[in-house]
């Protein structure tokens, strides 16, 4: 009998720590869940910390790249104004150079006219010389007898 009493209470010594150790279990679970929930909760305000950050990062870009076109919108304006300037300065320095030009090429035919006068009236100045020795682009001397009109030309 006393083989049966000893039986007995092994089983309930093994059934009190199976209970003690199911309860540990329970307890060391327990545990793990509460760090996985706190560790879950860190981690996910570390995130929301890093989707801020991200956020504020790109908001200064946003502002940054705002004033650069701003910016380059002036030197734009600034430039295409000045375009817009030079091209009719450009314009109006065209239609002198030809106005010049015409008027250059009129004094030039009126110096081969006069030359061709003067030569036809005195051979020794078709030569170009002046009793001085210098050449004298007008001939006979310097003194012409009529007056000339260079505008008549234009």
């Amino acid at each position: 009998m006393s083989s049966g009493t000893s039986f007995g209470s092994s089983q309930g010594t093994r059934s009190s720590r199976s209970a003690e150790d199911c309860a540990d279990l329970r307890a060391q679970m327990e545990k793990r869940r509460k760090r996985r929930k706190e560790s879950n909760r860190e981690s996910a305000r570390r995130s929301r910390v890093r989707k801020q950050q991200h956020l504020d990062d790109l908001s200064s870009q946003v502002d940054q790249l705002k004033n650069q076109s701003q910016q380059m919108n002036m030197v734009l304006g600034m430039t295409t104004q000045n375009l817009v300037a030079l091209q009719a300065q450009n314009s109006v320095m065209q239609t002198q150079k030809m106005e010049l030009e015409s008027r250059l090429c009129a004094l030039g035919e009126i110096i081969c006219c006069m030359n061709s006068i003067t030569n036809a009236a005195n051979p020794a100045a078709a030569m170009g010389a002046t009793a001085s020795g210098a050449y004298d682009v007008f001939g006979a001397g310097g003194t012409w007898s009529q007056p000339i009109d260079l505008y008549q030309c234009f």
